[in-house]
């Protein structure tokens, strides 16, 4: 990941990817005045609907929500004064599990930087590879994302993950505080062969892979017990330290959360049977037998980011339609679960995932909820993905439910207060060959 800018740089000096390294969308500036948001259909997430609401957001954050605001700074010239009567507005939605940033166009592989060599980098943050300026995102935000959690890819403990929000300059700019993520993607065999002694070879490799990650977690376990009781002379303290080890720390410590990449029965309990030794935070990502675990899954405290909304069985006895009601599922067995996307420019469809999953089980709060307070909850975050007195000003103005794309028309964004430019390549092409 570290090797990303260097690569782009000598791609763009070559001339191999001119258009693909950056978008001309200018980031908007700090909020500057106050933006009064009025008379509209307010779906908090945390209070319900409230019909012709009004919403005051300052400094980057709400400071109030009622019907009517009686404001001072209603008739003052710094303030922005929107009315949307009939309009619906929403918390800025939060895609989970995306490499969006760290892969512009798939094919070109001077654009992919989602993974490591190697398949134990605890010590790799995608905040180091993490493009601020990437095409893909105006055309991510305008479908209500106004944050993403950027996920490294790869085999064993693949680095950690980051949230940003999709409005920045630069990676310090985009970044939003939240708890450690580490992500490990759980050994499994993806296509049994039908001869025997493949079929044995294949096992093999995969308990291989299996036991290679468990010595690996118990030797950082090992460098954490052995920091717990290091000298503190700082001479001695230098001269041990392990760049991995080291930073796997707050994961031991229960400061940080295993984020593990499983779908199967066999990988989640094993996955938890790992929980349990190290006492780790846990969230399961994919999570498509989640629902048959419901009492392990609750002993360890564990959630669920569940990204297959939108996919087909993973196997052939089952239903058609099973994907689409796993999320019900979780929701019936009492597993807390946000909904993901695992992509990059396809993450766009995340509030169409979450209609679905309204369609086939849950109620529509229960979908929105899964796409914004939820996944904030998740990632550790308390002040984002509702909106609510004190959380950030970050929210979504709808023609219509922005879970539907026949009605969805996203008229504005604000993130943190600052209304962006929904201008993206999208529309630009759009408008190209109409005058054609």
């Amino acid at each position: 990941m570290q090797l990303l800018p260097t690569t782009l740089l000598f791609a763009a000096l070559l001339g191999i990817i001119p258009a693909a390294s950056a978008n001309d969308i200018v980031p908007t500036p700090k909020q500057s005045h106050t933006v009064l948001i009025k008379n509209a259909t307010v779906h908090t997430v945390s209070q319900g609907v409230l019909s012709n609401t009004d919403v005051l957001i300052e400094n980057g954050k709400i400071t109030a929500v009622g019907s009517p605001l009686n404001t001072s700074t209603e008739g003052e010239t710094d303030t922005q004064i929107v009315d949307a009567n009939g309009k619906h507005l929403y918390p800025g939605l939060i895609a989970l599990d995306t490499s969006l940033g760290l892969v512009e166009i798939e094919m070109s592989r001077p654009t992919v930087d989602n993974a490591e060599v190697g398949d134990f980098n605890p010590q790799i943050s995608t905040a180091s590879a993490y493009n601020p300026d990437s095409e893909l995102i105006p055309t991510i935000r305008y479908n209500g994302i106004t944050h993403a959690q950027i996920v490294p890819s790869g085999d064993g403990l693949a680095g950690q993950s980051v949230l940003v929000n999709l409005d920045a300059w630069t990676i310090e700019d985009a970044l939003k505080p939240s708890a450690g993520q580490f992500h490990v993607y759980w050994p499994q065999i993806k296509h049994m062969p039908e001869d025997e002694k493949e079929k044995a070879k294949a096992i093999e490799k995969n308990q291989q892979a299996i036991d290679k990650l468990n010595v690996a977690f118990e030797d950082g376990y090992r460098y954490f017990l052995s920091d717990q009781h290091k000298s503190e002379d700082e001479g001695n303290q230098s001269n041990t330290k392990n760049l991995r080890w080291q930073a796997m720390l707050p994961l031991y410590q229960g400061k940080a959360t295993l984020f593990a990449h499983a779908d199967t029965v066999g990988q989640i309990e094993q996955v938890i049977a790992l929980t349990k030794k190290y006492q780790f935070k846990l969230v399961i990502v994919g999570g498509y037998d989640a629902w048959r675990l419901a009492s392990s899954l609750r002993e360890v405290s564990a959630s669920v980011i569940y990204p297959h909304t939108l996919s087909l069985p993973k196997r052939k006895d089952e239903p058609v339609d099973l994907p689409f009601k796993i999320p019900s599922l979780l929701a019936n067995a009492g597993i807390p679960f946000a909904l993901g996307f695992s992509s990059d420019w396809n993450s766009r469809n995340l509030p169409y995932a979450a209609g679905y999953s309204a369609a086939y089980g849950l109620t529509p709060e229960q979908a929105l909820k899964s796409i914004t307070l939820d996944a904030a909850t998740l990632l550790g975050v308390e002040d984002l993905g509702a909106i609510a007195v004190g959380y950030q000003g970050s929210v979504v103005l709808s023609e219509g439910d922005i879970l539907d794309p026949m009605t969805n028309k996203i008229l504005a964004i604000w993130i943190e207060g600052r209304q962006i430019d929904l201008n993206n390549r999208h529309q630009q092409l759009y408008q190209k060959y109409l005058k054609r």
